[in-house]
């Protein structure tokens, strides 16, 4: 069997156990009882398989897209985990047994793993913790933190991936003029620059990562469809479409929602993974599909005290 062979244009991501596999209740033993008891705990059950979290078809999905790129690797996932090598055996176990395509891993014992994302060049980070996401966005590598969801996953062969617009594939310049001006001052922004391109957000090159590996695929059948779901409306749709125009992006769906929820939108579209900068948007999207929420932007500002 050839190797397969690293492209320049691979998306690299990094992504944590606890986003990977269902560790929480290693994790309340953690917390309840300390690392020693914890050390134990995961030793006694080296051998025992941990369930899928909720990023696992995700990544299931992304690695699958190798096996058709004819010895191209163009995607790779990378372990990154608070865990020791020693207790992290049973995530390892875990791996060969669902035959992830996982290679590559970092266990930093207990400190933040999160300084490992920058050596293993990834441009993509899944954590469930939000201080190491945060660091991630701060170092302009896209992350976002998976938040907790029960929601069944989208069963088709085919990768699905949603978007927000402002804040995540777009910068959030437009998202500010909303929030401090208004509405009607946003709308009139929008409509006077309709033909100017936005500036990329933190997932700009996620989104042009994959539509590169769309380009190498069969059009019939395409094993990977993306969509922007925007609060957006008609007139300020124009500027998002010719922005994605002016970048040579694919962007497979477009929904402009107006302000109406997302979450029936997503399901309807069977996201494997939705990324939105609003904890509020978040909160609803991940009772209908899992979601990753990227705290960038005017919206996760800490709001000033005029005390």
């Amino acid at each position: 069997m050839q190797p397969m062979t690293e492209s320049k244009h691979t998306l690299k991501v990094a992504i944590s156990s606890r986003a990977l596999f269902d560790l929480e209740e290693s994790h309340r033993v953690f917390t309840e009882s300390g690392v020693d008891e914890y050390c134990r705990y995961q030793i006694e059950r080296e051998n025992e398989l941990l369930e899928p979290g909720v990023a696992f078809p995700l990544v299931k999905k992304l690695l699958a897209l190798n096996t058709l790129l004819k010895g191209q690797r163009r995607v790779e996932v990378v372990l990154i985990s608070r865990n020791s090598a020693d207790t992290g055996l049973r995530i390892f176990n875990s791996i060969n047994h669902y035959q992830l395509d996982i290679t590559r891993a970092a266990f930093s014992g207990g400190e933040s793993p999160y300084r490992y994302v920058t050596p293993f060049d990834a441009n993509l980070f899944l954590s469930s913790d939000p201080v190491d996401v945060v660091s991630a966005l701060d170092a302009g590598i896209a992350a976002a933190t998976i938040l907790p969801s029960k929601v069944g996953h989208n069963v088709g062969n085919q990768l699905r991936i949603a978007f927000d617009g402002d804040a995540v594939l777009f910068s959030d310049d437009a998202e500010r003029v909303y929030r401090e001006k208004g509405l009607k001052e946003f709308t009139d922004s929008e409509k006077t620059s309709a033909h100017t391109p936005l500036p990329g957000g933190p997932f700009k090159n996620v989104l042009a990562a994959l539509h590169a590996i769309q380009s190498e695929l069969p059009a019939t059948e395409p094993p990977i469809r993306t969509a922007l779901i925007t609060a957006r409306a008609a007139p300020a749709h124009e500027r998002v479409i010719r922005t994605l125009r002016a970048w040579k992006i694919r962007i497979d769906e477009a929904v402009f929602l107006g302000g109406l929820p997302k979450g029936r939108f997503l399901e309807t579209f069977g996201a494997d993974i939705f990324f939105d900068d609003q904890s509020g948007h978040c909160d609803s999207s991940r009772e209908h599909v899992p979601t990753g929420h990227v705290p960038h932007g005017i919206a996760n500002s800490p709001v000033k005290s005029n005390a």
